[in-house]
């Protein structure tokens, strides 16, 4: 056995509690099949790279796939390379779906995704150990792409389940490496027309629910292993060019400059006081510059930078966008530069059912756990699921609230606590 893996099962193995492999669920499968997930695309730092429509990306679905099949799952896969096992039930009816994605971001954590694929796989073992067959269909999904790192544009795998992409944004999008969606696509062996066909009919699906790690610290504050999501907010991407004029960094006098990287600087001091103007759960990130021509003796030409926005509510959220590009035409005018921007992304928050909240807390009541609800600043699969599918999603608590980082870790105990919460739930779903 490979010394990472067998080291990352150990540490997940060492604080284990026994009993909680009850009901067909066990800790030791899933720790083993997180371990095996671990070395695909793992990075130096214990981390993962698994970038939307990679090779590993691939070979995480593959490796998944064979425990879909195992588990008595038919298989398929739609031209979006989105992955579904399926279980029949004991009558036809629209199935209940669980599932989350298998992509990272680079050199990040091995629970964000994983955990949710495996967990909802986890309820088929336990179904078929006890020769269980449920009420309805059940599918565990595999969504592509949901980080985005590919492209500037993240979920393009339920994105196109849901028929939320056009023909407009592929022809946009490009990588890092500058391909064409339709390069990328094509490589992934497949192409627009399959893509775009992936569509979904929504009537087909009862229920969509997504356990996640939380990628907060709320659970640890409160001393819980999960809790219920209350909403999920909608990012934005606003990107931003500061254009000035290049120059020789030792002949060009300070006064006669028009230097794009200190209005890229103001620029980026400025946006974190704006988002507490708006709301108190508003956020804005800039976490990614580009510098042209990024010489060390060169006064630069231009800045590209991207400002990613969240907000729960949408119109916050807006009124938040609008602020941030007002300061940013502002300051190019000081400085004598030109700016432009434009909006590359924007979905809209999810508010999820109290219904289903509700029914969540009545599950964890009878698990002997304490309910605790958490907004989701992070974007996830169950936001484009959630426009027109009645949505859950459950959080597993997250060490230090770390996450898109090799630390990123969440307990076995806690993990399989929330597996616990998934099964019961998705039967009492069933049961209606």
């Amino acid at each position: 056995m490979n010394f990472a893996m067998n080291n990352f099962l150990k540490n997940l193995m060492d604080e284990y509690d026994i009993d909680l492999n009850h009901s067909g669920v066990n800790g030791e499968r899933v720790a083993a099949r997180l371990a095996k997930l671990s070395l695909i695309g793992v990075t130096e730092d214990g981390g993962i790279t698994r970038i939307g429509y990679s090779k590993e990306e691939e070979e995480a679905k593959e490796l998944v796939i064979g425990w879909m099949k195992e588990a008595g799952l038919s298989v398929s896969r739609d031209g979006a390379g989105n992955v579904f096992g399926r279980l029949e039930g004991q009558k036809i009816s629209p199935a209940v779906m669980s599932g989350s994605h298998l992509d990272s971001v680079p050199n990040g954590g091995n629970f964000d995704g994983p955990l949710g694929v495996l967990a909802a796989l986890e309820v088929v073992e336990a179904w078929k150990l006890a020769g269980y067959t449920p009420p309805i269909p059940y599918e565990v999904v595999i969504f592509t792409d949901e980080e985005g790192s590919r492209f500037k544009t993240g979920l393009t795998g339920s994105r196109s389940f849901m028929g939320k992409i056009t023909e407009e944004e592929l022809d946009y999008i490009r990588d890092g490496n500058g391909q064409t969606f339709d390069e990328v696509i094509e490589a992934y062996g497949s192409d627009r027309k399959s893509y775009l066909d992936a569509d979904y009919q929504s009537g087909n699906l009862k229920m969509f629910v997504e356990v996640h790690i939380e990628q907060g610290t709320v659970l640890e504050k409160h001393n819980e292993p999960t809790g219920i999501v209350k909403g999920i907010a909608g990012p934005a991407g606003l990107e931003v060019s500061f254009k000035g004029k290049a120059g020789h960094a030792g002949n060009t006098p300070m006064e006669n400059r028009k230097d794009p990287v200190i209005a890229a600087g103001m620029f980026v001091q400025e946006i974190e006081s704006l988002p507490r103007q708006v709301s108190q759960t508003a956020v804005a990130t800039v976490g990614k510059m580009d510098v042209l021509p990024n010489g060390i003796n060169v006064i630069a030409q231009e800045v590209n930078l991207i400002v990613d926005i969240r907000d729960i509510n949408e119109e916050t959220r807006d009124k938040l966008i609008k602020l941030i590009y007002q300061k940013a035409e502002a300051i190019a005018e000081k400085r004598g530069i030109e700016v432009t921007w434009d909006i590359n992304s924007k979905i809209k928050p999810m508010p999820i059912s109290p219904a289903l909240q509700e029914k969540l807390a009545t599950v964890m009541n009878k698990l002997e756990i304490a309910p605790v609800y958490i907004p989701s600043g992070a974007a996830h699969d169950s936001m484009i699921m959630g426009q027109e599918i009645p949505t859950a999603m459950i959080f597993t608590r997250s060490k230090d609230g770390i996450s898109h980082n090799p630390d990123e870790w969440s307990s076995l105990n806690d993990c399989v606590k929330t597996i616990h919460v998934l099964k019961e739930f998705v039967e009492s779903v069933m049961e209606e």
